[in-house]
């Protein structure tokens, strides 16, 4: 499937990353939703299977951690293989161990874009997107 069939949820409190990832995701063609709070990818997720092909998620939001998002996502039927590709700058091993442990992908902060979109790629069965050229401003 192209990326300009797939929609991904961007849960992450930080606004540089919506503004970061957004336009770059856009310009490879993805649809691109953004939620600053676990609250909000709730509300953006609800009403059945997902409308999206896959979740960026951060683990530390203000409203509490994306792994427990990640466990709801797991115990649900409907989510249980939910793609999802955590996006942080945790370091504690305990902490990444369990979110592998759950399916998720992982990515450190700080990271490229060109490397999150070869993941998300990867993750969705997808060809990598063709590079995006630079603004020469």
């Amino acid at each position: 499937m192209s990326p300009a069939r797939r929609h991904l949820l961007v849960v992450d409190d930080e606004p540089h990353i919506g503004l970061l990832l957004r336009p770059h995701l856009e310009r490879l063609g993805y649809l691109v939703s953004l939620a600053r709070t676990l609250g909000e990818a709730r509300h953006a997720l609800q009403g059945g299977a997902p409308p999206f092909d896959a979740m960026l998620l951060d683990l530390h939001l203000p409203d509490g951690s994306g792994l427990d998002l990640l466990h709801e996502l797991r115990d649900a039927a409907a989510t249980r293989a939910f793609p999802v590709i955590v996006l942080t700058a945790e370091g504690e091993d305990r902490i990444l161990r369990e979110a592998e442990g759950l399916g998720a992908g992982l990515l450190t902060k700080p990271f490229s874009p060109s490397k999150l979109t070869a993941r998300i790629a990867a993750l969705l069965g997808d060809a990598p997107p063709p590079s995006v050229p630079q603004d020469p401003r």
